[in-house]
């Protein structure tokens, strides 16, 4: 019974907040007079624990799983070998999502190669901006993954798991190195589409799992309003809000010197982060202060929501500090149709791409700031009919790229084997990317864990990974 009056004012006060209705712009006006200059999100305070070359990543997502074959990796005998049947020894016991149980035909090339940049980088002629940019990147051609579907592939490159609730890549950074910035989120997703049979991204994909709450991604909005609810309510003037919340901080407060719980100083960090990003946001995502040449350079669209844009933006992200900046184009699920949707898919992606090297580069930061591209696995080097020639998922090899931040350019690592089916020299799983990332930011991946449920959680979990060395700069 003691333990009543507590619990009373438990239930009023949620109540109270729960009629308040207030929207999250509305409640950051409390920071006005409660905020601090300090950082939102700090870090641990053991870590770093090496010398990271770089400062953030900008991960582009082509999701829906991009051909290895019809990008990096060439084989010549995989146009010897067209039409044939596949042999058996590749894929006896092997997992196979759509083809399981039908008669597999060898698939040759669906576009032409050749070779760029100093040390001769093998790129398809559906990529010619990456051709341009081939002394840049560090093509890994020998990728391996766990999972055959879309959704459990993600969460896989996301967060080292299948197992959904786990913390992101991007939470797993901004816990250990805190955020850069003062005015905006740590951890930042952008999305775009175009392509065939674009699939959902779930929002699981940014979130933070275990890890407390103000560590999770936030999604902005390239067309229309950039986070919803950030705008006052109709009505509601600043004074008023700014009473009321002031009402809520201070109760917040109080209670969590009773119950000291981690996501009432998240709500509290939400509620001061987004007054500052009704400050912040307008003025990242206004275009107009760019240079038509540089807009021209992008391919890119002032409010237009394309890969495009996103690149440009991931640019002034970058440029304000944020931690992790994930940028997801959906449309590269190609079972069929596959020249017209990557003709589409390239035609949307690649000069962005290259764009935001170069754009970098000029401005001093690619060497502080390291990309990755590629998507959740790669496709079948055998062939799938729906609306013309296409590939199934394949996860035994498949290719991604690196760039910046501590990246040797203009080499490739590793190989598949003579049919693009096996990665089979210096082959990299998801956890070997995820602890070299890891390592580039100055988290050593065997020391960076938290306790979770009596184990010591990591993001490249229990299993051995390897930092990539020979790819360093």
């Amino acid at each position: 019974m003691n333990d009543l009056p507590q619990f009373n004012n438990f239930i009023n006060r949620r109540t109270f907040l729960g009629q308040a209705g207030l929207s999250l712009g509305s409640a950051a006006l409390a920071s006005m007079t409660t905020s601090s200059p300090a950082r939102i999100a700090p870090g641990r305070t053991d870590t770093p624990h090496l010398f990271g070359k770089a400062k953030r990543v900008i991960f582009l997502c082509m999701a829906g799983g991009p051909s290895h074959l019809e990008t990096f990796d060439y084989k010549p005998k995989l146009d010897a070998m067209n039409g044939q049947p596949m042999p058996e020894s590749y894929t006896n016991g092997q997992p196979i999502a759509q083809l399981q149980g039908q008669a597999l035909k060898v698939q040759g090339h669906l576009t032409r190669f050749a070779q760029y940049g100093q040390n001769g980088q093998t790129i398809s002629d559906f990529l010619p901006w990456h051709q341009k940019m081939a002394d840049e990147i560090c093509i890994v051609k020998s990728m391996v993954t766990e999972q055959i579907n879309h959704d459990p592939a993600h969460t896989f490159m996301n967060t080292g798991t299948a197992i959904s609730g786990r913390p992101s890549m991007g939470s797993w950074i901004n816990y250990g190195l805190g955020s850069e910035s003062s005015d905006l989120p740590g951890f930042v997703v952008l999305t775009s589409t175009g392509g065939r049979n674009p699939q959902p991204i779930a929002q699981r994909q940014w979130g933070s799992g275990f890890l407390p709450g103000r560590f999770q991604g936030v999604q902005f909005n390239s067309a229309g309003d950039p986070v919803y609810y950030v705008r006052n309510p109709q009505g509601v003037s600043a004074g008023q809000q700014r009473r009321v919340v002031d009402t809520i901080q201070a109760m917040n407060r109080h209670r969590n010197q009773v119950v000291k719980n981690p996501e009432i100083d998240t709500r509290i960090s939400a509620y001061e982060m987004a007054f500052r990003m009704q400050m912040s946001v307008p003025d990242l995502m206004d275009l107009s202060d760019e240079p038509k040449h540089i807009l021209d350079q992008y391919g890119a669209k002032p409010g237009d929501g394309s890969f495009a844009s996103n690149c440009l933006l991931a640019r002034r992200l970058a440029e304000r500090g944020v931690r992790f900046i994930h940028l997801y184009h959906r449309g590269w699920d190609h079972h069929g149709g596959l020249v017209k949707y990557m003709n589409t898919c390239c035609g949307l992606t690649d000069q962005p791409a290259f764009a935001l090297i170069r754009d970098l580069k000029q401005r001093g930061m690619l060497n502080e700031t390291l990309i990755i591209w590629g998507g959740e696995f790669g496709r079948t080097p055998m062939f799938q009919g729906k609306g013309g020639a296409g590939r199934d998922h394949h996860i035994k090899g498949f290719s991604m790229w690196l760039a910046g931040g501590g990246i040797k350019g203009g080499i490739s690592y590793g190989n598949t084997d003579e049919l693009g089916y096996n990665s089979v020299e210096n082959v990299v799983h998801v956890r070997d990317l995820h602890a070299t990332m890891l390592h580039l930011l100055g988290l050593d991946y065997k020391k960076f864990s938290v306790k979770f449920q009596g184990l010591d959680m990591r993001l490249t979990g229990v299993e051995p990974a390897s930092v990539l060395r020979p790819i360093l700069a």
